[in-house]
């Protein structure tokens, strides 16, 4: 059976809901390579007091390990919110396949930073992005 991009987006946004749950910024992300999910994360900043331990961070580290290896050629990124300048500098050094996102981020997405992906890299966004979006508004309007 083909699983589909809404199929682990999904289980990027459960990692988003974990992520909410430990009072983190609620992104979630989740690395795929031939139908097999071999990277799972969330963010981790306040955990780790590390800003740089955001959830594609972490689920590209988490990928390098398994395939002992520091190209990521083969697999996609499904994450729940558009990746900000850092993310996509280290994904565009990861070489991904995809990198495919539910809401975007205005404010701090790459795009809107004008920052490309690497030119081999396939960009999708808005899978899930009601989802995504809605949970990260819930998790800012309990902030304030």
């Amino acid at each position: 059976m083909e699983l589909d991009d809404s199929y682990f987006m999904q289980k990027a946004y459960e990692q988003a809901e974990l992520a909410f749950e430990m009072d983190e910024v609620p992104v979630g992300a989740v690395v795929v390579i031939d139908q097999r999910i071999i990277a799972r994360a969330h963010n981790l900043t306040e955990r780790l007091k590390d800003v740089t331990a955001h959830a594609e961070m972490q689920a590209i580290t988490a990928a390098a390990h398994f395939l002992n290896g520091k190209y990521l050629k083969g697999c996609t990124l499904y994450v729940t919110l558009e990746p900000c300048v850092m993310c996509m500098g280290a994904l565009y050094w990861s070489q991904l396949d995809r990198v495919v996102f539910g809401a975007s981020d205005l404010k701090r997405g790459f795009a809107f930073q004008g920052v490309q992906a690497h030119p081999k890299t396939k960009i999708q966004g808005g899978v899930l992005a009601e989802d995504s979006g809605a949970l990260m508004e819930r998790f800012f309007k309990n902030k304030r």
